[in-house]
């Protein structure tokens, strides 16, 4: 490219730039899913993202001669996770650029100098701040449809990712299944059998049941004790919770967010899913108003996708291997059959995560969209 100016985002305009770009890049990409655009922009509010309390972020744009945005990054320095992993790791996330190698390496040079400058030896992407935001990079199964909680980029990003000297971190993939008419003879039977020896019931929380019995912070609490050992995992503070609960709960059909309890009346697993908002946000283009927000409430209530996104499923760690995931499939097959969902997909999963990949054997399962995330050691 003759002319290309990356710079850190500092003005109004920048920043509705930064937002606006993947709409433009994407506008013609059946399988692209685009994010809320007030999402994007509270990301880098430290008054409204509870995860700047202990994270640095500095979003980078690209224009060319005439002025065009040709791409975007965002540096992120998560100290919590680098105190906790013994890493000193800046992460790039938020990354889209044309197809120019030249653009890639210059987004990614300018994330890899502002780290250099605050003390770190290594650059990992794409992430997010927290393990919940989207990350990884997708590296085939191109042509599918996203999801809102996913990544979707043009096979080139890879291509020039992997030229520029970065290398595979980890991979995550995507499990599909189709949902059986009845629930799977072994699923059955497990699920009988942890009621019946661990004492475990399946139970479906009320609104009374979270703002004032306090489930909506357990089950956080779960998912920090269930998630911690992950890849890049750091638990989520009181503060993200409460940013969580807000945000995301009132999408939520309580009918589709099974948890388990254990004779104790103890949280030990949780399954959070939803119906597929795809083609909804898709419709809206990424904003909710004027009318973006109709076709998210049409989707929510009234007339639902085939789709259902299995987003995750948490099992407190001395439950695991009990029984728990087969009470989840037991408890959501006959409501996904009564809301009229065909087929599920999961959110990614860490391949090598064996014990949570084999869960899915009796529902005959399709490994789908695997997703990287990159390393890159800076010198």
């Amino acid at each position: 490219m003759e002319k290309l100016i990356v710079k850190e985002v500092q003005t109004g305009r920048e920043m509705d730039d930064f937002v606006r770009f993947p709409h433009r890049l994407y506008a013609d990409c059946p399988y692209y899913v685009p994010d809320l655009d007030m999402d994007i922009r509270e990301t880098f509010d430290k008054r409204k993202n509870p995860g700047l309390d202990f994270s640095d972020i500095q979003p980078f744009i690209a224009y060319d001669s005439h002025g065009d945005t040709v791409g975007r990054i965002a540096g992120i320095i998560n100290h919590r996770a680098n105190e906790k992993w013994h890493t000193r790791n800046v992460r790039f996330g938020f990354i889209e650029f044309v197809d120019d190698i030249e653009v890639a390496g210059a987004l990614l040079r300018a994330v890899e100098q502002w780290g250099r400058t605050r003390g770190m030896n290594a650059i990992q992407g794409p992430m997010g701040i927290f393990d919940f935001d989207k990350e990884g990079m997708l590296v085939d199964d191109f042509d599918q449809v996203s999801s809102m909680i996913t990544i979707y980029n043009y096979p080139y990003y890879p291509r020039h990712l992997e030229a520029l000297g970065y290398e595979k971190e980890v991979d995550w993939v995507q499990i599909r299944v189709q949902v059986p008419e009845e629930i799977p003879p072994k699923y059955a039977r497990v699920a009988e059998l942890s009621k019946e020896m661990f004492g475990l019931q399946v139970r479906k929380l009320t609104s009374a049941d979270i703002s004032e019995r306090n489930y909506g912070k357990k089950v956080f609490d779960l998912l920090n004790v269930a998630y911690s050992p992950l890849f890049g995992y750091t638990e989520l503070s009181d503060r993200q919770i409460d940013g969580y609960l807000k945000r995301y709960l009132p999408l939520l059909d309580l009918q589709l967010l099974p948890v388990i309890e254990n004779e104790k009346g103890e949280l030990v697993g949780v399954a959070i899913t939803m119906p597929s908002l795809s083609n909804a946000l898709r419709k809206g283009g990424g904003r909710l108003f004027p009318w973006g927000w109709y076709p998210l409430l049409r989707a929510l209530k009234w007339k639902r996708e085939e789709k259902a996104e299995l987003f995750l499923i948490a099992v407190r760690p001395d439950y695991q291997g009990l029984g728990v995931n087969a009470l989840f499939f037991a408890d959501l097959i006959p409501v996904y059959n009564k809301y009229g969902f065909t087929w599920a997909e999961t959110g990614p999963q860490l391949e090598t995560n064996v014990k949570e990949l084999s869960q899915w054997k009796p529902l005959h399962p399709e490994i789908v969209k695997r997703r990287r995330c990159y390393r890159k050691v800076l010198e």
